[in-house]
């Protein structure tokens, strides 16, 4: 004699309705637009900076400090640009071993040293 008893359903299909107020149904395509949306952000940020750099060095008029400000702004911002392709990169590169698709569309192909 077993403890257990045999359950049967009643029901045979249950369907879960989608409430009205949620308007995310799927979050890879939130997660995507959210990646994209802040490496561009940075690029842009990046280039902003550099370009304010640069001025600040043509501004600079041989004071020893404005150049030296200037010079690590746009260090700053190469060091910036730097991240944020490595970023990029490690996004692509875990993407490709997990088997998943492109996140950013296209092809990744990873060089192999042999043909």
């Amino acid at each position: 004699m077993s403890i257990i008893k045999n359950v049967f359903a009643q029901v045979q299909d249950i369907t879960i309705e989608q409430p009205s107020e949620v308007k995310i149904t799927q979050l890879g395509p939130l997660i995507k637009s959210g990646i994209s949306i802040a490496l561009i952000v940075a690029a842009i940020l990046t280039f902003a900076f550099l370009v304010w750099g640069g001025i600040q060095w043509i501004a600079s008029g041989g004071d020893k400090a404005k150049y030296e400000e200037a010079r690590s702004r746009i260090t700053a911002a190469l060091i910036g640009l730097a991240i944020t392709v490595l970023a990029w990169l490690l996004i692509k590169i875990v993407a490709y071993f997990f088997g998943l698709p492109d996140p950013f569309g296209g092809t990744f192909i990873i060089p192999k040293a042999y043909e």
